[in-house]
């Protein structure tokens, strides 16, 4: 053959052991991962946490904001703990907040447990909940300290799930949030993001001895956060629980994961919110952990079946196995919701699907801009501050 069309036949050779190998490798990490989690989960299921020598007492801080989604159920939720003791701490940044009347009739319903009504905001960073926590972190009577979103229902084993996971070396354990009990087609896709994609990953990086902070619940020992600048050093990244995690890590600590995450309820969402949600978290990510960033563009199901359905065009494999590979890629985190008892069914499949087709246009988002909206604040991370979004 001529020199040139040799050169051209061995750049195809190459794209298609390139293209196989990157389809191989995807799929691979994907059911791995999908079945080290499951296991993980199903072995959890059920499971009584281990007994504790102490069941040391409580701080529970939680910030609240607004009249959210099922806010009511979820301050409610804190009340069915059942553990020995322990106070729940709510924070209010605005003594106007129309969750305060709420709160406090909650409280005054039950006066057996423990609890406190903060108002006050502390600008220590752009962070509007770190703000919002300083009171409390410093209120607060205990050693152990859980900060809980306000959107977070609280089960009744919920500190004992959180405690089992301290084991020696420990200095951090959180959960993700699971979404749950959605209301139409875009509380289901946020529900998509949320599970078998975002609580799967960081449940399986934990998995593998890799645990990050994730801030919807974190449980911390007063120790070791005070002994590195108390909360005040969480405002060294955007986000606590990105700083959380250095913070434990250069101490020389693990961040734990619970075994099985704790359910947010999502119910109705507009597409403007699951985007700027989404979006918000990405850029985030971008410059906290930009390593980990950098991946998130090809671990959808998008590209892998994309490069899968040029090979097959190029005649290197037949379209039935494009297919079977999409069906078998889709329907092993559809089983791994059924198997942990996550949302399942035919709309919540469909939303995966919706979901990895945005996943891309997602990343060229979050890496175009540095600014988004949290709770009426228009913040910067690039500039670490509370400037006008770009």
């Amino acid at each position: 053959l001529p020199r040139d069309r040799m050169m051209d036949a061995e750049i195809e050779l190459l794209l298609v052991v390139l293209g196989a190998a990157f389809c191989i490798v995807t799929a691979g990490v994907h059911f791995v991962s999908i079945l080290i989690v499951t296991v993980r989960g199903r072995f959890a299921v059920g499971r009584i946490p281990a007994k504790l020598p102490a069941h040391p007492p409580v701080s529970i801080l939680r910030p609240l904001c607004g009249l959210e989604n099922a806010i009511e159920e979820t301050i409610r939720s804190a009340y069915t703990i059942d553990y020995p003791e322990f106070e729940i701490v709510y924070c209010v940044a605005s003594e106007k907040d129309p969750v305060i009347p709420l709160a406090r009739r909650i409280m005054a319903e039950h006066p057996a447990v423990p609890s406190r009504l903060l108002v006050g905001d502390d600008r220590i960073s752009i962070n509007p909940k770190l703000n919002n926590l300083v009171k409390g972190w410093k209120a607060a009577r205990y050693d152990w300290i859980v900060m809980a979103d306000s959107n977070v229902l609280m089960p009744p084993d919920y500190l004992l799930r959180l405690l089992d996971r301290w084991v020696p070396g420990t200095g951090l354990v959180c959960s993700p949030p699971l979404g749950d009990a959605p209301d139409g087609a875009y509380g289901e896709i946020e529900c998509a993001f949320l599970n078998t994609f975002q609580a799967r990953w960081q449940l399986f990086s934990d998995a593998i001895g890799n645990g990050f902070a994730q801030g919807k619940s974190m449980l911390w020992r007063r120790e070791n956060l005070d002994r590195h600048g108390s909360i005040e050093a969480l405002a060294a990244d955007p986000a606590e629980d990105a700083a959380s995690t250095k913070i434990i890590r250069r101490a020389g600590l693990d961040v734990h994961l619970v075994h099985l995450p704790f359910p947010q309820p999502i119910g109705r969402r507009t597409l403007k919110a699951v985007w700027s949600r989404q979006l918000r978290w990405a850029r985030l990510r971008r410059v906290t952990f930009p390593v980990f960033f950098c991946a998130e563009l090809v671990v959808g199901g998008v590209f892998p079946i994309i490069v899968a359905a040029a090979l097959a065009a190029a005649e290197v494999i037949p379209f039935w196995l494009v297919a079977a590979y999409a069906v078998a890629w889709y329907g092993a985190e559809v089983l791994m919701a059924i198997g942990l008892g996550w949302r399942a069914g035919i709309r919540p499949t469909l939303a995966l699907i919706v979901r990895d087709l945005s996943l891309p246009v997602l990343w060229v988002a979050a890496v175009s801009g540095s600014g988004f909206e949290w709770r009426g604040n228009q913040m910067n991370v690039k500039e670490d501050s509370l400037a006008a979004a770009d």
